[in-house]
């Protein structure tokens, strides 16, 4: 008994110690984390990778990382930012190269972290819609990464079906 016991407390700890940085650590250390995670996924992968779908008719990597930028940026207006000037309706289908899809993710992920950052406690209290519905600016943000992480973990699997291993992954 005292040996499973030591096993467990070893174990536990070794656990501990690989907490991924930001998790745990509330909204601005879980965007972090997952930002981190888009980019060095979006990185890792291969550029002919980006076209790649799991069957016809199903969205390709390029345009789930397009989806995220896109929405990042449509659902943040909802908070008062405004949309940048050159998105386009469609872009998801059409900005396919690696760099300029990782260009967009990344101006995505920054717009919502210096949105966020600029908040005051108050301020995420106010009043907003979002998809005609009436709530917080506070849930608008937590939307936002909720959404992030879902995609996040689309991207996982189509990154390890397609044969590209996750960075972060231990063998």
């Amino acid at each position: 008994m005292k040996t499973f016991l030591l096993m467990v407390l070893l174990g536990t700890q070794a656990m501990l110690a690989q907490v991924p940085e930001g998790v745990g650590q509330g909204y601005d250390g879980e965007w972090g984390h997952v930002s981190q995670q888009l980019i060095a996924l979006a990185e890792a992968t291969p550029a002919e990778k980006f076209a790649w779908r799991p069957a016809p008719g199903v969205r390709s990597t390029s345009e789930i990382y397009m989806h995220i930028a896109m929405a990042n940026f449509y659902v943040l207006s909802m908070t008062g930012p405004n949309m940048p000037a050159d998105m386009k309706q469609g872009m998801d289908k059409t900005v396919t190269a690696k760099a300029d899809v990782i260009g967009w993710l990344k101006r995505s992920l920054e717009a919502v972290k210096t949105a966020h950052a600029a908040e005051k406690p108050k301020d995420l209290e106010r009043k907003v819609q979002l998809f005609k519905r009436d709530t917080t600016a506070e849930a608008v943000y937590l939307r936002l990464l909720v959404h992030n992480n879902e995609h996040m973990g689309q991207l996982i699997a189509y990154a390890r079906m397609s044969g590209v291993k996750p960075p972060w992954s231990k063998e």
